[in-house]
């Protein structure tokens, strides 16, 4: 129940509005496949975008198919169709967006008015399919270099009260989303970057603050989340952020995500006085090694010490863990679980690593993946590496991690002898047996 609509659509839907177009957004989170298919056939769009991540690719698919029943040109965007546009083509889309969608569609749009969706190999960044069945693949679209030409996202068009009031109902303070930049430079595996890039844009502070102002205003926030890959990568910007912040005496609580080495006393001071109460940052792994296979670029020890000082400053750190990174050994596992032993972070959530396409981690494990399901039927999270210790193994890994943590945390504490920390301790144990039992079961 902490939900936050797609900021991308709604940038889109601004943009094309202030082309002139008529846009209209039907929002999934609080609505049934069943209210979107009354939806097309109640207003009968000529055309029908579609945004796909790896989570929901599965169910876009079923839109796209019935979307195309009802006569729609139906166009789809998001992270997957850099490395899957042919297989989105190939049940049914039309058009797959490369990368970010403002420019794009505001290319395609009056083309498809005029000639319908064929003929487009001029317009750059799409993947479509010519009148002789070919898949063509357009010439690279550059990013949006200046990201103050976008307008604000179209929040008018959803019901973003009923976000904020799902958020406090659920955990007494509603929340916002905001985002000031684009694009992540930095080198992390298995992480993709195939919208936004590897390079960094960010929004002027003006227009940032501007929007803060009236985010405050229209809807009565108690917390913004800040939706950027790393919010403190550009100190400058970071600085003048607060002095901008200072001068018009705004303060309010937020949670972002960052990273250690992007982290100091002087910027978490900072934070503290804007209103941070927690920073997500990624640990992944408290072994050395994967760190370095990772390509992560901070040290163990970093990752300790920003956590020490945010605590220090009153802000939670929150850490994002990572089992199973190809090479990782038990070895490795129990460094991770003595690191958040030694740590103590406030919060973490943990992931079994998997492979998406397109990143360096993909690449390398590119001959040892096994799909054993047809493509429309998988998500990347489906897809298993050859000689990877079993699911069942990491099932048990992760149980064994979270526990012995709460235990160490809790006998911290001086808990001693309550049931919740015996059985803390019980279930490392078994689960730490599990490992050792399965620690052989190849994939």
């Amino acid at each position: 129940m902490k939900p936050y609509p797609t900021l991308g659509i709604l940038y889109i839907s601004a943009y094309l509005k202030s082309m002139g177009f008529s846009v209209g957004i039907f929002d999934s989170t609080f609505r049934s496949r069943q209210e979107f298919e009354v939806y097309i056939d109640e207003h009968r769009p000529p055309i029908v975008g579609i945004y796909v991540n790896l989570m929901t690719k599965l169910a876009a698919l079923a839109l796209i198919r019935y979307c195309k029943s009802k006569g729609c040109i139906v166009i789809v965007g998001g992270p997957e169709i850099p490395y899957y546009g042919e297989e989105f083509i190939d049940h049914g889309a039309d058009i797959g967006v490369i990368g970010e969608g403002e420019l794009t569609l505001g290319e395609i749009i009056p083309h498809i008015l005029k000639y319908g969706a064929r003929r487009m190999s001029h317009i750059a960044g799409i993947i479509y399919r010519e009148d002789d069945g070919a898949a063509v693949r357009t010439h690279e679209r550059p990013l949006v270099p200046d990201l103050d030409v976008l307008p604000d996202p179209d929040r008018g068009a959803i019901d973003i009260h009923r976000y904020v009031n799902t958020w406090r109902t659920a955990h007494g303070k509603g929340s916002i989303s905001l985002i000031c930049s684009r694009g992540c430079p930095f080198t992390c595996t298995w992480c993709s970057r195939s919208v936004f890039g590897d390079t960094h844009r960010r929004r002027s502070v003006k227009r940032v603050v501007d929007e803060i102002e009236v985010l405050i205003a229209t809807y009565k926030p108690d917390m913004l989340w800040f939706a950027d890959d790393v919010f403190t990568i550009n100190h400058r910007w970071f600085n003048d952020f607060y002095e901008e912040m200072k001068h018009r005496s705004l303060r309010i609580p937020f949670e972002c995500i960052s990273r250690a080495d992007r982290l100091n006393e002087d910027i978490l001071r900072k934070m503290s006085e804007l209103g941070s109460f927690r920073i997500w940052y990624g640990s992944e792994s408290g072994s050395q090694r994967i760190l370095d296979a990772m390509q992560r670029r901070v040290k163990v020890d970093q990752i300790r010490n920003i956590t020490s000082i945010a605590q220090k400053f009153g802000i939670e750190a929150g850490l994002f863990v990572m089992l199973g990174y190809p090479g990782e050994e038990i070895e490795d596992i129990d460094e991770t679980i003595n690191h958040l032993k030694v740590t103590n972070p406030d919060t973490y959530l943990t992931t079994v690593a998997y492979p998406i396409k397109g990143t360096t981690l993909y690449d390398e494990v590119a001959d040892k993946l096994i799909a054993d399901k047809k493509w429309s039927s998988i998500t990347d999270r489906d897809i298993k590496i050859k000689g990877r210790h079993s699911e069942r193994f990491y099932w048990f890994a992760t149980r064994h991690l979270v526990n012995e943590v709460r235990f160490h945390k809790m006998t911290r504490n001086g808990a001693l002898g309550v049931p919740s920390v015996i059985s803390s301790f019980a279930k490392s144990k078994v689960a730490r047996l599990g490992m050792r039992l399965t620690r052989n079961a190849r994939t």
